[in-house]
């Protein structure tokens, strides 16, 4: 019987400082679904790699020498509409994530994510989902919270409005909304399953539902659907 091999996710991998670079890609090269089939070390030479390997997603340092990352994702989706880019960043403020995120990037991670955090980034964004780093989806989450539930009184002056929370029993179950805010605290699929005594599989599924009941393609879009709805708490 004939063997078929499984087809492998590409990537490029662009940063320039080469020890963390070669760090990574130890991390990507030990999952047998990935393929790191490029390296370079500034924006411009990571439009060249792209036009001749055509990557599925492409992992771009934020600081680059000559063209920096959000300005090099932003030729590289214009040239190549289908391509997936995620950030990498030491910069955690909600200005950058906005910036890199209108700009056409899937995801963003910062340098500080582990090993898991960068396999499940790279899968969920090769899928057609987001990612965001969770310390930057609390950041980003809070504020956005801040602003949806700015008002005015009426007599035109600003002022606080609270939104209500409820959990979504009426579309979710009691675990689902236990995950659905653990989501929302910025925590990863092994951290909710060490706070909830389940197996990461287990918590895997049970984002696979919420999603389909919530009718949202992410984990993010998820949380920020939450959030308009009062259905988790964000501090």
């Amino acid at each position: 019987m004939t063997q078929v091999n499984a087809v492998k996710t590409k990537i490029v991998l662009i940063d320039d400082h080469k020890l963390f670079r070669e760090g990574v890609k130890r991390i990507l090269d030990m999952e047998e679904d990935f393929e790191v089939v490029a390296e370079g070390d500034d924006g411009q030479e990571a439009v060249d790699l792209i036009e001749s390997h055509y990557p599925d997603v492409v992992l771009m340092d934020i600081n680059m020498p000559n063209i920096n990352g959000v300005e090099a994702t932003r030729r590289l989706v214009e040239r190549f509409p289908d391509i997936k880019v995620v950030i990498l960043s030491i910069h955690d403020d909600e200005a950058y994530v906005t910036h890199a995120v209108q700009t056409g990037a899937s995801g963003y991670l910062l340098k500080e994510m582990d090993a898991d955090s960068l396999i499940e980034a790279v899968k969920v964004v090769a899928d057609g989902g987001a990612y965001l780093h969770p310390k930057v989806t609390v950041n980003l989450l809070s504020e956005f919270r801040r602003i949806k539930t700015h008002g005015r009184n009426s007599g035109g002056e600003v002022g606080f409005k609270e939104v209500e929370y409820r959990k979504p029993l009426h579309i979710l179950t009691r675990r689902e909304c236990e995950v659905l805010q653990m989501l929302a605290d910025g925590k990863s699929n092994r951290s909710i399953g060490e706070a909830l005594y389940i197996s990461e599989k287990t918590v895997k599924n049970h984002v696979s539902n919420i999603l389909q009941k919530m009718n949202v393609n992410d984990r993010t879009q998820a949380v920020v659907e939450a959030i308009k709805n009062g259905w988790v708490k964000v501090n």
